[in-house]
């Protein structure tokens, strides 16, 4: 078992905080729930994270919702499940001024659902979906996760092999 799976909240959290690429664009983890279920992020708008036209950067935005989705699975679904990223969608809806932020939240009906679903099948690949909000509470982007998740004890079927 590794440190950061034995981490608390607050001590992932504050080494989140620490992490490079967020550290570097201003993405602030600001709390973490105690079963790891519920995570909220805020970005303030600085000089070194915002575009030419003088709102946040994109690229900025998409990297503030990447690894949340994947945490919470990996935290709560345990060692036994391989949890990835498979793809990511943001669709832009107006531009972030100002602080912007994103709540996480996975149910947990949803996570037993998707441990069920590992359980049963090869594999099982859950999109979530998370909007990033300024101050004034409007969308500013719609960030679409799908991830892939299975048992560490089940190998996936095999591909056919192509013509």
């Amino acid at each position: 078992m590794s440190l950061k799976d034995k981490m608390g909240p607050n001590a992932f959290r504050f080494f989140l905080n620490l992490w490079p690429p967020f550290l570097g664009a201003n993405v602030k983890v600001k709390e973490i729930s105690k079963d790891f279920n519920d995570i909220k992020v805020q970005m303030k708008l600085r000089k070194w994270n915002s575009n030419y036209v003088g709102t946040h950067f994109g690229g900025s935005i998409f990297s503030m919702t990447d690894p949340f989705f994947a945490m919470i699975l990996l935290k709560n679904l345990g060692k036994d499940y391989i949890v990835w990223d498979k793809s990511s969608e943001i669709k832009f809806k107006k531009p972030g001024k100002g602080t912007i932020s994103a709540h996480f939240n996975v149910s947990a009906a949803r996570l037993q659902e998707i441990r069920d679903l590992a359980d049963k099948n090869d594999k099982v690949e859950p999109k979530f979906v998370v909007e990033v909000k300024d101050e004034k509470g409007d969308v500013v982007a719609e960030v679409t996760k799908t991830l892939y998740v299975r048992r560490k004890d089940k190998e996936p079927k095999p591909r056919a092999p192509k013509p």
